[in-house]
């Protein structure tokens, strides 16, 4: 038996996690944690491509390329696109009350 839920039509949900119902600054907290982790993760991914790049092939590359050349774009890129999504989320929710 599964427990009966309330979900409005059009809410839904990603890995469980609700879409709808958040307040201005838990919105502006997602946007800014997404773009914080988008920016670590293809900084990590970068700096371990640079050294295999460096290792294999007996380049010099600077690993401060992995910070200014992708992962903050990315960071800029995940936030440009966040803003706008959890802003819109943010909106739709202060309509309905």
């Amino acid at each position: 038996m599964h427990p009966s839920q309330t979900q409005r039509p059009g809410s839904g949900t990603v890995l469980g996690f609700p879409l709808e119902g958040f307040g201005l600054f838990t919105s502006l907290l997602l946007s800014f944690a997404t773009a914080f982790f988008t920016f670590f993760v293809v900084t990590t991914i970068a700096i371990f491509s640079l050294l295999a790049w460096n290792l294999i092939g007996g380049h010099t590359v600077n690993y401060a390329y992995s910070y200014r050349y992708a992962g903050f774009p990315a960071g800029l890129v995940a936030l440009a696109v966040a803003l706008p999504v959890f802003g819109t989320l943010w909106f739709r929710a202060r309509l309905r009350k």
